[in-house]
């Protein structure tokens, strides 16, 4: 089963907690046991797997990155987000997800975080279900 997931962002930069979006869509596919494969299709954002429980983490993510990639850099390309590709080349854009009893097997404090870096937007997050 393929969905198309719809996201608003709000800031410039942020990771969003969708793993409760990909459980649903997961739920809906009604496939027992397989795979979920979450695609991001912009190339300034990305996708990750992190904790969940301290939501410092996300936080200390977010501003390591502006700092080790800043927004205001010389770079060549002239639409001025290359910071913004930069980082979703650092974390990707495509995740591989098992699914047993038909639910996604995550750790006890991990979470699907889509990782905006050029907000605020309108995005879309493909949802591939796969039997198997």
């Amino acid at each position: 089963m393929f969905e198309v997931l719809k996201l608003t962002t709000e800031k410039k930069t942020a990771l969003i907690d969708i793993t409760g979006e990909i459980i649903a869509a997961v739920s809906r596919a009604r496939i027992e046991s397989g795979l979920c494969y979450v695609h991001i299709p912009h190339s300034t954002a990305g996708i990750t797997i992190n904790e969940n429980a301290d939501p410092a983490v996300t936080l200390d993510i977010d501003s390591k990155l502006n700092r080790m990639i800043p927004r205001n850099e010389d770079y060549t390309h002239s639409e001025g987000n290359s910071d913004s590709h930069i980082k979703s080349s650092i974390f990707g854009s495509t995740l591989t997800i098992i699914i047993e009893k038909n639910g996604i097997m995550l750790g006890t404090w991990q979470s699907i975080y889509f990782c905006e870096f050029d907000g605020p937007r309108n995005r879309m997050i493909y949802v591939k279900t796969i039997k198997g």
